[in-house]
Formats: C-alpha cells, structure tokens, sequence
C-alpha cells in the first residue's frame, strides 16, 4: 500500500533532517578517510608543541645557571617580564580602610574590614587576631582559591587562619573578583552571578582585559598588595614576618605575590605549582587569571615563581591525585632546588605532597603550620590542629546585604577597565598595516601549495570538487571548490565560522551566480574542530577554543593570524583558476577574513556578514561570549576592526548584519556609525542569497 497523500508536520520534518544529514556528509568527507584521523587535533598540537619548544629553550637557560649573579639577573628580568605582561600596575592610593564589626572567638576575634584597592573598588576582608601572645606578631596573607560557597567563609580556609590565630599569627583572607562579596557581574533578581562561576567571571573580564593588552591577574595581584599594605598597617604585625598561603587560585596568588613583592618573608603555594609542560600535556591553561600571556614567549615558568623569591623560605604543598600535575611539580621542585643550592641556601626550599585530591585538606595545613612556625617564629610546631568553630558565611559579611555591588556599588573591574581602554583609544595613532602584522604575528604562508582531491559532486549548474591544501607545513584544510558551468571569472574564498558544510546554502547561491568559490574549514571550524570534554560545556558555550585560543597567546601567537594565513594560502589555490579573488567571510570567519584581507592585497573585493562590530564593543559591554578566540592580545592599543576595513580601500568593502560581544543583531544604523571611509553596510531581507545580498560586489 502506498502512502497517504496527506503527511504529517514531522514526516516532513524528518525527512528534511535525513537530506541535511545525507548533504552533510557528502560535504565533510574528510572523517571517512583514515588518512584525515588527526586533522582535528594536528593545528592545536601545533600550537601546544611550539610552546613547548620554547618552554625547552627557556628550562635550558634556566638549567645553565651556577652564580647568585647569574640568578640575580635571571630574577630581574622575571619581574620585569611579569610586570610588563601585566599591564603594569595601578598608582598606590589611600586605602581608606575600616573595620564595621568585630567577631569573639576562642583564644582569636575576627575583624571584618573593607578596603579599597583602587578609589572605589572595594575589597571585603577578614583579619584573624590572636588573643594571647605578645605584638607584634608573625603574620600571614591568605589569597582564596576557588571553592565555593563562601569565598573568605569556606571551612578549610577557617581552619587554617583561625589554627594560625591560635599559635600566635595574624591572618588576612579577602574576597577574590568573582567570589564572596565580590561578584563582579551580579545579578539582584536571582542573588547570584550572572555567569554561574567564578571562572568564568574571570576569563569574561580578562577577554576584555587582554585586549588592552593587560591581565586580570593585573586586579587580583595588586590586590593582594594591598591587602598587604593594609596588613603591615596593623600595630598588632611584624612587618619582617610575613607569610603568604592559598590553595589552588590562593596558590596561583601565593606564586606571584612571592615573585613580585619583597615584603613577604615565607611562601607555600598549595595545589598549584607544577609546570607549564605538564599543564599543556594535561588540562590545558586554565581560567584568565592563572594566565599571563605571552609568559611562555618571554621564557617563564613555573619554576620561575620559586626563582623569584629565592633563596627565603619555600615549601610548595601538593597533591599526588591532585589535577596539577604531580609529575610538574616534582620537576619544578627539582629545578628549584638547582637555584636554592647555587645560592647555598638548599635547605630552605622543600616540597610535601599528600596522597589525596586538589584541596587544602589537613595533611597540607600540618604542613604549613610547622613550615610558617618554624620559619616566622624560629621554633618547632608540636600542637597540630585542635577542634575548632568555623562561623557561617553571613556572620563574616562585611556589607550588610552580602554584596559590594548591592551595598557600596563603586567600580568593577568592567568599569575600571573601560576607563583604560577610552583613554588608550583616545591616543592611538592611525592604523598602521605592519604594526599590525608584528602585534597578531601574522606569517603569511611560503611556497607552493599541497593539495590532494577527493573527487566530485555533480550538481545542477556547478560540480563541487573536494579537496584539502596545506595552510603551512603540517596544518591541512579541507575545503569545497564550487565550479560552475558558466563561470564569470571572479573567485570568492569563503569562510564561514560554522564551517564549509554551514556554508553551502551561500556557496551554492554564489556558484549557481557563476562564481568560482572555494569554501573552507578554518582551523578549528567545521572538520578541524578539535574533539574535547569542553566542547558542549558553559566555559565552551563562553569561549570556544579557550586552550588553542589561549596557548597561541601564551606562545605570542594568535589564532587570528593562523586563520588569516589559512585564507592566504586558499588564495594560493584558487587564483590561478580565476581572473580576480575576492573574500567572503561569515560569523567567526569574518573577522579572519577582515584580517587576511587588510594583509593581503590580492584579495581585491571583501564581504563581511555577522561579524563582531569592533573590539572596542567587547570592553564596552559587561559580559562577552564567544569571542575570545577571535581576539588579538593588545588589539585596542593598535586597532579596531572599522580601522582595518577602512585601511583596505580603495578596494570595496561591505559588512552586512554584524552582532555585538554577545552575538546579538546590531542595527545597521550603528553599523553606519562605526563604519566609515568607503566602507558599505547593506541590508539582507530574509530572502536575499549571498549572490543577491552582495551583487553588487561579486
């Protein structure tokens, strides 16, 4: 019997999803070749093993030094290396600090503090007094990782500076960006952040950071000096006897605290050294204030934290099933050690790791404890960890509703960072093409072109010939190369940031126009997109490729520029088949495109649709998603993307439907606006094509 000649919604549907899928993969032939295996991963293990050969280069330099002059000089060029990556930091003013309340504890109080790190930008702090004893005291700064609930009121965090209180230490604990008090972007209807967590707080705001050519951890660091500051302040502190202790991002802190500031007398970082080595081969670079690019361009490491602070007392406290490499970390170890014996000082450099998991968990607070007694009090710690009362998070409030941004307002680091960005743009000279090829060290592709075909598709009016080329050594692209019957003579590379399978209802409208197209997978797109547990994730659905995107900028690359020199080398195919080449770039491809084009003069025509407005909109707005890999470190202190369009003419450039930093439509009045010298924005109503929205240009 035959079927019914009425059918239903979903008939429909799914047999619309079975062609999709059939046309899908016909297009993406490059996972049915075994050959193809590794093209997914083959561009970011290019990426990982050049920062790999540079941190070789950096652990041999390292290796070689035998003189307290030759680590002298070492550590001068560290700290001169951070501080610059850094941004620099921000002028020391008055802290206007004060205590709003007081907790009794046994044989310890708890003052609850407010300080401001810069005008206005508050930072709510815990300080744990001894009872007993005589002033002044040893103390210890204690920067917060990220656990959650409670930031400053986490338990593990109470037993250590409450058991510190006790053997006769000052303790300072303040709310970290993103934690506690402290949410940055905070949401009054739902009482939390607006982005879940801490960490992805953090990289939102460092996108919008880096792109001034900064650091988050330019914020959370000059905010452990000052809560530095504010402790030494204290009559109660012996300002020789200061120690520093965090766990996990408190560890990463304690590494650069102790780096960076001769005030601190002992340091052990918990859960966080191990080596960017052992990082890169295992979870990747983590959120944007662990990273500080480009470090691993300027040689650093790890093990250039301890190098910094030696040859003062160092314990590095570990976890063997902790997820920082324990092998890192026994490396690191190993090195340092090598720097605290040229300097005759190798006793004092130690490492205890735990048989447990990432944490501050009571094996490492014994530790801490003989390790800071000893150090800051000259004798031996024989009283362990007695019971104790942790307070609950409210009781520790320093704002009377739990949040800076509900109970003194002020700055954020959005606010404090736009500022920055509006004077740098104010002062930017013209746009100057080779300065921006040395910022995105753009390498346009050399020699001739690898390319291995896959046969065709016969389709109405066109033939798809399927094919890969070699962007650069090692790096292939798969890609689509439309052949009309009647072609026109103009060729039109097309990037599409969902990948050429994405792209085909526009390439096929630009070939049945009679247009030679070749539409290809950027690395990272479409059949090169990387596999990985993130993919599907919040931090993914943020930041794309964060680890590919990140590691670049680490090694002073960007993933900009290696997109742009995979357009150049598409150029390299498709120009001997046509008479002239134009550029058609679409979403996350646009930006690559935008590039490839202003660096590439043989590229005489540019259409750019759905592209991020400019850079200038991510510092703009308080929450960025999905542009991190499309943005070049430092970008705003050279340029914004209206100025490369404009620096393209006389060649025609038109921009149709670009979105904002959180892909949202922005009207093309503003588009008007932001676009200017030659530059044409266009309209595209439902039914337009790319041949009918841009037919005037192809």
């Amino acid at each position: 019997m035959g079927l019914p000649r009425f059918r239903p919604a979903w008939f429909a549907l799914a047999f619309a999803c079975a062609a999709l899928a059939q046309s899908s993969a016909e297009l993406d032939f490059v996972s049915t070749h075994t050959d193809f295996r590794h093209i997914r991963t083959e561009w970011t293990d290019k990426i990982r093993n050049e920062a790999l050969r540079l941190l070789e280069e950096r652990r041999r330099k390292v290796e070689a030094l035998r003189t307290p002059e030759e680590i002298t000089a070492r550590r001068r060029y560290v700290r001169e290396k951070l501080t610059a990556a850094l941004g620099g930091f921000p002028e020391r003013t008055p802290l206007n600090a004060r205590t709003v309340g007081v907790i009794d504890g046994d044989g310890y109080r708890v003052e609850r503090v407010i300080f401001e790190s810069q005008p206005k930008f508050y930072v709510t702090a815990n300080l744990y007094l001894p009872k007993g004893g005589t002033a002044p005291y040893p103390a210890v700064l204690f920067p917060l990782g990220h656990e959650t609930p409670g930031a400053k009121a986490y338990d593990a965090w109470q037993r250590v500076l409450i058991s510190m209180a006790k053997k006769g230490f000052v303790g300072l604990a303040w709310d970290t960006l993103g934690q506690g008090e402290r949410l940055q972007v905070f949401d009054e209807d739902f009482g939390v952040s607006k982005l879940r967590s801490s960490t992805t707080e953090h990289t939102v705001m460092g996108t919008q950071t880096l792109l001034v050519g900064e650091s988050l951890a330019r914020y959370t660091i000059w905010d452990g000096m000052r809560a530095l500051d504010y402790l030494i302040s204290r009559k109660e502190v012996d300002p020789a006897r200061i120690g520093l202790t965090g766990n996990s991002g408190g560890g990463t802190h304690t590494a650069y605290l102790a780096a960076l500031d001769d005030r601190i007398a002992a340091a052990a970082p918990s859960c966080f050294i191990t080596s960017w080595k052992r990082l890169l081969e295992t979870i990747g670079p983590q959120d944007a204030e662990q990273c500080i690019p480009p470090s691993i361009a300027d040689g650093l490491d790890h093990g250039d934290f301890i190098l910094s602070f030696a040859p003062k007392p160092y314990m590095m406290l570990t976890a063997v099933r902790d997820f920082f490499s324990i092998t890192g970390a026994r490396e690191t170890y190993n090195e340092a050690k090598g720097v605290y014996r040229a300097l005759d000082r190798e006793p004092l450099v130690g490492m205890m790791d735990a048989d447990d998991g990432h944490g501050y968990s009571q094996p490492r607070r014994l530790a801490a404890y003989r390790f800071f007694t000893r150090a800051l009090q000259g004798k031996e710690d024989e009283s362990g960890e007695s019971e104790l009362r942790v307070e609950n998070e409210e009781d520790l409030w320093c704002t009377p509703t739990g949040q800076v941004a509900t109970s003194l307002g002020g700055e954020t680091v959005f606010t404090l960072n736009r500022k920055r960005a509006q004077a740098i743009i104010a002062a930017r000279p013209a746009v100057n093409l080779d300065s921006v090829r040395k910022l995105i060290a753009y390498q346009k592709p050399q020699g001739p072109r690898q390319m291995y075909s896959f046969g065709k598709l016969d389709r109405a009016g066109y033939q798809i010939e399927k094919l890969t080329y070699e962007s650069e050594p090692g790096i292939r692209i798969p890609a689509l190369l439309y052949l009309p019957v009647a072609a026109r003579g103009q060729g039109i590379v097309f990037a599409h940031g969902q990948g050429k399978s994405a792209a085909h209802p526009e390439a096929e409208s630009l070939a049945r126009a009679g247009h030679t197209v070749l539409s290809i997978d950027l690395r990272g797109y479409g059949e090169t997109r990387p596999p990985g547990e993130r993919n599907g994730s919040d931090w993914a659905r943020y930041f794309g490729n964060y680890d590919a995107a990140m590691t670049a900028m680490l090694s002073g690359k960007s993933l900009v520029a290696m997109r742009a020199a995979d357009i150049a080398a598409a150029v390299d195919v498709l120009e001997p088949r046509v008479a002239s080449v134009a550029g058609y770039g679409r979403e996350g491809g646009a930006i690559a495109m935008l590039h490839a084009a202003a660096l590439d003069a043989r590229i005489k025509r540019l259409a750019l649709e759905g592209m991020l407005a400019s850079y200038e909109s991510v510092v703009n707005q308080r929450i960025n998603r999905l542009v991190f890999e499309q943005i070049v470190r430092g970008a705003l202190r050279t340029y914004d993307l209206p100025d490369l369009a404009a620096a393209i003419a006389p060649r025609p450039v038109w921009i149709s439907g670009g979105v904002d930093a959180n892909g949202n439509p922005v009207p093309s009045s503003q588009l008007e606006k932001i676009y200017r010298g030659g530059v044409k924005v266009v309209r595209r109503h439902s039914a337009d094509t790319a041949a009918t929205l841009f037919s005037g240009l192809f």
